[in-house]
């Protein structure tokens, strides 16, 4: 039985990209002691992450800003999310795929997602099992989670590091990324690649 799960770290953000990992379940995992990636210290994260992916099967893809932005000119974000679900489970051909729905409604998530799945050539029969908050009941999504996260903020760091500022989380909600969205745009001709402009965000903290 090839069991896996899936989360994603990255779709609320204004800055940065947004991580998807997959994570093949093993033994000894729960007694690792995984949880939900939000309920863990960050250089908790990093040690867990580190132990996941020496222990098991791990594929992390990564949607960059201006990724997201040429893509919501087509297609929805819970579309996008679909089809990065689907590309994570081809990759492993599991028998059983555990996902934290990227939908409000879990069951047109599975729905899509497996049409999805089906539509690009996946393989084999598949259990879908498609749940919101499944990062906090199953291991191996609360695993997907952690590595996804740490994959999340390790681009993060790397951004302030290359452009010499701090960003904070890159979420929306968070006053030192919204101070440093506002400069950069006051700053910039134009927005930064890392910026998602098609967050409204944007709009409301740009200075005309």
């Amino acid at each position: 039985m090839r069991e896996i799960g899936i989360d994603e770290a990255g779709k609320g953000p204004v800055i940065g990209s947004m991580f998807v990992a997959g994570v093949l379940n093993f033994e000894g995992l729960e007694a690792l002691g995984v949880k939900d990636s939000k309920k863990l210290s960050a250089k908790r994260r990093e040690y867990l992450a580190e132990l996941i992916e020496d222990a098991t099967e791990v594929h992390v893809l990564e949607i960059t800003a201006g990724e997201i932005d040429e893509g919501r000119k087509r297609h929805t974000l819970n579309e996008i999310m679909v089809e990065l679900f689907s590309a994570v489970i081809r990759s492993f051909q599991p028998n059983r795929a555990i996902v934290d729905a990227a939908d409000v409604n879990p069951d047109r998530f599975a729905m899509n997602l497996r049409a999805n799945y089906d539509r690009a050539g996946g393989k084999g029969e598949l259990e879908l099992i498609s749940e919101s908050k499944a990062d906090n009941r199953y291991p191996v999504v609360s695993a997907a989670s952690i590595v996804a996260k740490v994959h999340r903020d390790r681009s993060i760091r790397q951004l302030e590091a290359d452009i010499g500022a701090e960003i904070g989380s890159g979420y929306p909600a968070d006053p030192k990324t919204i101070q440093f969205l506002r400069r950069q745009l006051r700053e910039e001709d134009d927005i930064p690649p890392y910026v998602r402009r098609s967050w409204k965000t944007v709009a409301r903290n740009r200075v005309h």
